[in-house]
């Protein structure tokens, strides 16, 4: 019986600092350590590499133990789904040419095992930084991807890496702090209005697992510390794992 269910955020594969094959090789553990025989579904809930982008005919290089095991996932009959991250957000048909499921809409919702699930990256749910949310309009802008596809790829990679670097190395910053029922991600949740039995988004770096009515709001931390959630259809039970 497939019962099983994984979900995983924030690996930032390719992220140029020390510490990235070791990420990249704890990532391809986890992969391959997932029982094929009970495991229904992987769901990636963005911000898996670090910068991806895909021209036309050209797709980054590297990853070849990720995507390798992937496959070999999806060839015993494991579903993958991708969701866009705001760092992996230009994929334009890569991965489902790999054999994923990618869905288009964020949150998008999905039963399992009788449980209602709402899902997705979770950075533009709720009130977001006005700067932030011109940032994210821009990287969606039709015009703008088709001027950013006419840089060559040596130059348009490496933007797009240095960047992303630079927007997590720049300065210091202190791991996010929950604040409760103030916390806009839980007021959206909140105010959903579709029954829900589960919440699960990345982004925040810092894993919660709290109250919204009855429902739970479950965010995965980054690979800092590599972890995950599995929701176990036999008994309807979701659960964090820490490496």
């Amino acid at each position: 019986m497939r019962k099983l269910s994984y979900f995983v955020s924030d690996v930032h594969l390719g992220l140029r600092l020390p510490e990235a094959p070791e990420r990249e090789r704890r990532f391809v553990s986890f992969l391959r350590s997932i029982p094929v025989e009970e495991t229904e579904a992987l769901y990636m809930l963005g911000d898996i590499w670090d910068f991806w982008y895909e021209y036309r005919d050209v797709v980054p290089k590297g990853f070849a133990q990720v995507f390798a095991a992937l496959l070999d996932l999806m060839d015993a009959g494991v579903k993958v789904y991708f969701v866009e991250g705001n760092h992996d957000q230009w994929s334009y048909g890569y991965f489902e040419e790999l054999g994923m499921i990618c869905p288009k809409e964020q949150p998008f919702y999905t039963e399992i095992a009788g449980k209602r699930f709402c899902m997705g990256h979770g950075d533009l749910l709720g009130p977001v930084k006005p700067k932030y949310r011109c940032i994210q309009w821009m990287f969606h802008n039709k015009l703008f991807r088709i001027l950013f596809s006419m840089l060559h790829p040596r130059i348009g990679m490496g933007w797009g890496k240095s960047w992303s670097r630079q927007s997590r190395t720049a300065k210091p910053v202190p791991r996010y702090q929950y604040n409760g029922e103030s916390e806009p991600l839980w007021k959206w949740c909140k105010a959903c209005g579709r029954p829900v039995d589960f919440f699960v988004f990345g982004h925040y770096h810092t894993p919660w697992d709290v109250p919204v009515g009855d429902a739970r709001l479950l965010v995965l931390s980054d690979w800092r510390s590599p972890n995950w959630l599995v929701f176990n259809a036999e008994d309807g039970s979701m659960s964090f794992v820490t490496e």
